[in-house]
Protein backbone atom coordinates (compact mmCIF):
# COMPACT_ATOMS: atom_id res chain seq x y z
CA UNK A 1 0.00 0.00 0.00
CA UNK A 2 1.31 3.47 -1.11
CA UNK A 3 0.05 6.61 0.51
CA UNK A 4 1.34 10.09 0.02
CA UNK A 5 1.77 11.31 3.88
CA UNK A 6 1.86 15.04 2.28
CA UNK A 7 -0.79 15.07 0.17
CA UNK A 8 -4.57 14.26 0.68
CA UNK A 9 -4.62 12.42 -2.35
CA UNK A 10 -3.94 8.55 -2.80
CA UNK A 11 -3.62 5.93 -5.40
CA UNK A 12 -3.81 3.19 -3.27
CA UNK A 13 -5.73 0.07 -3.52
CA UNK A 14 -6.58 -1.10 -0.13
CA UNK A 15 -9.84 -3.91 0.28
CA UNK A 16 -11.75 -1.18 1.98
CA UNK A 17 -12.41 0.74 -1.08
CA UNK A 18 -15.20 -1.52 -2.53
CA UNK A 19 -16.10 -0.75 -5.85
CA UNK A 20 -13.31 1.31 -7.01
CA UNK A 21 -9.94 -0.66 -8.68
CA UNK A 22 -6.52 -0.55 -7.39
CA UNK A 23 -4.40 2.47 -8.31
CA UNK A 24 -7.78 4.62 -8.35
CA UNK A 25 -7.10 8.18 -7.19
CA UNK A 26 -9.35 9.30 -4.65
CA UNK A 27 -9.45 12.63 -2.51
CA UNK A 28 -10.43 13.94 1.07
CA UNK A 29 -13.39 15.68 1.68
CA UNK A 30 -11.20 18.76 2.71
CA UNK A 31 -9.23 18.13 -0.58
CA UNK A 32 -12.78 18.23 -2.53
CA UNK A 33 -13.60 21.27 -1.09
CA UNK A 34 -10.45 23.19 -1.89
CA UNK A 35 -10.89 22.11 -5.36
CA UNK A 36 -14.14 22.79 -5.59
CA UNK A 37 -13.65 26.31 -4.13
CA UNK A 38 -16.53 25.69 -1.38
CA UNK A 39 -17.10 24.51 2.50
CA UNK A 40 -16.22 21.15 3.48
CA UNK A 41 -19.76 21.41 4.91
CA UNK A 42 -21.17 21.20 1.14
CA UNK A 43 -18.93 18.43 0.02
CA UNK A 44 -20.80 16.36 3.12
CA UNK A 45 -24.18 18.00 2.14
CA UNK A 46 -23.26 16.51 -1.47
CA UNK A 47 -22.62 12.34 0.06
CA UNK A 48 -25.79 13.07 2.47
CA UNK A 49 -27.77 14.07 -0.39
CA UNK A 50 -25.95 11.02 -2.66
CA UNK A 51 -24.68 13.34 -5.24
CA UNK A 52 -21.59 12.41 -4.26
CA UNK A 53 -19.76 8.63 -3.38
CA UNK A 54 -16.93 8.06 -0.91
CA UNK A 55 -15.22 5.14 0.32
CA UNK A 56 -13.94 4.55 3.66
CA UNK A 57 -9.97 3.87 3.86
CA UNK A 58 -8.43 3.90 6.97
CA UNK A 59 -11.37 5.74 8.59
CA UNK A 60 -11.22 8.78 6.41
CA UNK A 61 -14.15 9.10 3.38
CA UNK A 62 -12.12 9.60 0.25
CA UNK A 63 -14.13 10.50 -2.97
CA UNK A 64 -12.94 9.20 -6.34
CA UNK A 65 -10.71 11.76 -8.21
CA UNK A 66 -12.71 11.56 -11.49
CA UNK A 67 -15.88 12.43 -10.09
CA UNK A 68 -14.86 16.06 -10.29
CA UNK A 69 -13.85 18.33 -13.58
CA UNK A 70 -12.10 21.33 -14.70
CA UNK A 71 -8.57 21.69 -13.90
CA UNK A 72 -6.69 20.28 -11.18
CA UNK A 73 -6.94 23.48 -9.19
CA UNK A 74 -10.16 24.74 -9.49
CA UNK A 75 -12.63 21.77 -9.83
CA UNK A 76 -16.33 21.11 -10.17
CA UNK A 77 -18.29 17.81 -9.98
CA UNK A 78 -19.02 16.40 -13.69
CA UNK A 79 -22.54 17.45 -14.26
CA UNK A 80 -23.41 14.04 -15.09
CA UNK A 81 -21.92 12.33 -11.75
CA UNK A 82 -24.89 13.12 -9.46
CA UNK A 83 -27.76 12.17 -12.11
CA UNK A 84 -26.04 8.44 -12.22
CA UNK A 85 -25.36 7.82 -8.91
CA UNK A 86 -29.43 8.71 -8.35
CA UNK A 87 -30.40 7.05 -10.97
CA UNK A 88 -28.83 3.95 -10.14
CA UNK A 89 -29.26 4.25 -5.92
CA UNK A 90 -32.95 4.90 -7.08
CA UNK A 91 -33.04 1.48 -8.96
CA UNK A 92 -32.13 -0.14 -5.26
CA UNK A 93 -28.11 0.12 -6.36
CA UNK A 94 -26.01 -0.23 -3.11
CA UNK A 95 -22.86 2.21 -3.48
CA UNK A 96 -20.42 -0.08 -4.10
CA UNK A 97 -22.12 -1.75 -6.95
CA UNK A 98 -22.32 2.15 -8.20
CA UNK A 99 -18.69 2.56 -7.95
CA UNK A 100 -18.07 -1.01 -10.10
CA UNK A 101 -20.16 0.09 -12.69
CA UNK A 102 -18.65 3.24 -13.01
CA UNK A 103 -15.10 2.14 -13.02
CA UNK A 104 -15.44 -0.97 -15.06
CA UNK A 105 -14.32 -1.26 -18.71
CA UNK A 106 -17.42 -1.59 -20.63
CA UNK A 107 -15.83 -2.43 -24.61
CA UNK A 108 -19.15 -1.68 -25.73
CA UNK A 109 -18.28 2.34 -24.64
CA UNK A 110 -14.97 1.63 -24.86
CA UNK A 111 -13.71 2.16 -21.79
CA UNK A 112 -14.86 2.79 -18.44
CA UNK A 113 -18.67 4.78 -18.21
CA UNK A 114 -17.16 7.55 -15.20
CA UNK A 115 -14.65 8.22 -17.99
CA UNK A 116 -17.14 8.10 -20.87
CA UNK A 117 -19.33 10.80 -18.41
CA UNK A 118 -16.39 13.27 -19.05
CA UNK A 119 -16.84 13.35 -23.00
CA UNK A 120 -19.35 13.15 -25.87
CA UNK A 121 -20.65 9.70 -24.44
CA UNK A 122 -22.04 11.11 -21.21
CA UNK A 123 -25.59 10.97 -22.21
CA UNK A 124 -25.24 7.20 -23.26
CA UNK A 125 -24.22 6.11 -19.77
CA UNK A 126 -26.98 8.23 -18.39
CA UNK A 127 -29.48 6.10 -20.96
CA UNK A 128 -27.66 2.66 -19.55
CA UNK A 129 -27.79 3.83 -16.22
CA UNK A 130 -31.79 4.42 -16.49
CA UNK A 131 -32.18 1.23 -18.68
CA UNK A 132 -30.19 -1.09 -15.39
CA UNK A 133 -31.96 1.05 -12.65
CA UNK A 134 -35.44 -0.09 -14.21
CA UNK A 135 -34.33 -3.31 -15.39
Amino acid sequence: MSTDNDSNTSTSGPADRSGLPAGEETLTVPDVAERLGVQVTRVFDDLNQHRLIAVEQDGVRRIPARFLGGDARHGEINRFVPGVIALLADGGWRDDEILDYLFTEDESLPGRPVDALHGHLAREVMRRAQALAIG
